[in-house]
């Protein structure tokens, strides 16, 4: 299985054996190992919605008429995955190379696959994504060195430690088959890391302690719901991302954990004709401990310009004036008798205003259409069975809020049950 898979269900601390996370199709091909690998899964989501305000950065959207009660069957925070790695050694390197994709399963309109409305309404319900188109080389006397598609640096250890990893969160749809992913924990709790170009160093492992840094592809779309700032991808931008972590692992007869830091910063231009712009900012740190049957995670970030769930959404005021933001989740597991591993988490994501008169954002691409919010949160309690060293069982419940600086919130509860099969 590949390394942000094998992370995923490590980090994630469900009730997967050890067996499991490293299983995967291991074929040998001359002086090369390939290894194909990934998951299956699918959730039976129940939602109740409340609410009927439009948040700027809300987690939660606004009730549809008629529409408070809903269901969908679709992938978890987690996608379906099929990856491809190959490994070897040559000339005193460790070469790899790992390819994967990403497909969905929500689309789900009259066709039966979604092919009546691709590029429509549902479509990224049957996108097949590509998260990851990699090489890397190195040696663990020096390190190693990756140029390609993966997971972001920052943040990355927040994803992968979130139980809801293997489950499904937040982002529930409630007006058609949904989208590819849900979100898990992201936005009520930390930033996602996202699936971004770029050439990063890791250092080798030092009794534990390991770091990473890396330049990052800069067209993020940063702004992009907002209003007169919203640029995006439209504007080229002047100097890579710049994005980095450190943590130190250890284990011991009575416990074992991981603490990290990680930290990004984007120079983002606005404009298409001066320099006009600003500089974004952001820092985490995380502790992971288990203890027998026991397992506790925390997590905070603070940063500025980078808004809230995704990477620069909502960053800035609609004249340009930065947004401070922060937040963080607790989660506690542990393992029963019967194996199955129960959790229950807390996740908040604040975003402040830039002024006393900025009460306002846009996701529609002009100032004032809609109230900004002024934190995302969520309560998530979850069970996850082993049935057999592959196959899990899974049930969650999320209740998820979005508010306003004004006093408006979306409330929405999910239930969920479904499975995963990891290869």
């Amino acid at each position: 299985m590949n390394k942000n898979i094998k992370l995923a269900v490590a980090g994630a601390i469900l009730a997967l054996s050890a067996s499991a996370a490293n299983a995967g199709i291991i074929i040998p091909a001359g002086e090369w190992t390939l290894d194909i690998n990934g998951n299956v899964n699918g959730y039976a989501n129940f939602s109740k919605n409340k609410g009927t305000a439009n948040i700027a950065g809300g987690i939660v959207g606004a009730q549809q008429a008629h529409q408070d009660n809903n269901q969908t069957i679709s992938t978890g925070l987690l996608p379906a995955w099929l990856g491809f790695t190959g490994k070897t050694r040559q000339n005193d390197l460790d070469v790899e190379f790992t390819i994967s994709l990403q497909p969905g399963i929500a689309a789900n309109d009259i066709s039966g696959d979604g092919a009546f409305v691709d590029g429509g309404t549902y479509s990224n319900g049957s996108k097949v994504l590509n998260r990851q188109t990699y090489l890397s080389f190195g040696d663990k006397s020096w390190g190693s060195i990756k140029i390609g598609k993966d997971l972001g640096v920052f943040a990355s250890d927040a994803i992968l430690n979130d139980m809801t990893l293997l489950g499904v969160g937040s982002g529930v749809g409630g007006n058609g088959p949904g989208t590819n992913t849900t979100n898990g924990g992201i936005g009520t709790g930390y930033l996602y890391a996202a699936w971004k170009g770029q050439i990063a160093y890791t250092t080798p492992n030092f009794n534990g302690f390991q770091a990473t840094v890396a330049l990052t592809n800069p067209n993020q779309p940063f702004g992009s719901n907002n209003g007169t700032a919203a640029t995006g991808t439209a504007v080229n931008q002047d100097r890579f991302g710049l994005e980095g972590k450190a943590s130190y692992s250890f284990a011991g007869d009575a416990m074992s954990g991981k603490v990290w830091v990680s930290g990004a910063s984007y120079d983002v231009t606005t404009s298409a004709t001066s320099n006009t712009g600003y500089t974004a900012n952001v820092a985490d740190i995380g502790l992971n401990l288990n203890a027998g049957n026991l397992g506790l995670t925390g997590y905070y970030y603070r940063g500025e310009g980078v808004g809230t769930t995704l990477l620069g959404l909502e960053g800035v005021s609609d004249t340009g004036l930065k947004r401070d933001s922060d937040g963080g989740y607790l989660q506690a597991t542990y393992k029963l008798p019967t194996a199955t591993k129960i959790g229950l988490a807390y996740g908040i994501s604040k975003l402040d205003q830039a002024n006393s008169a900025d009460t306002t954002g846009s996701s529609a691409g002009a100032a004032g259409d809609y109230a900004l919010v002024s934190e995302n949160n969520r309560i998530t309690i979850g069970a996850y069975h082993p049935i057999t060293k592959h196959l899990n069982l899974v049930a969650e419940y999320n209740d998820i809020e979005a508010k306003t600086h004004s006093g408006q919130r979306n409330k929405q509860e999910i239930g969920s049950l479904g499975a995963i099969l990891f290869f």
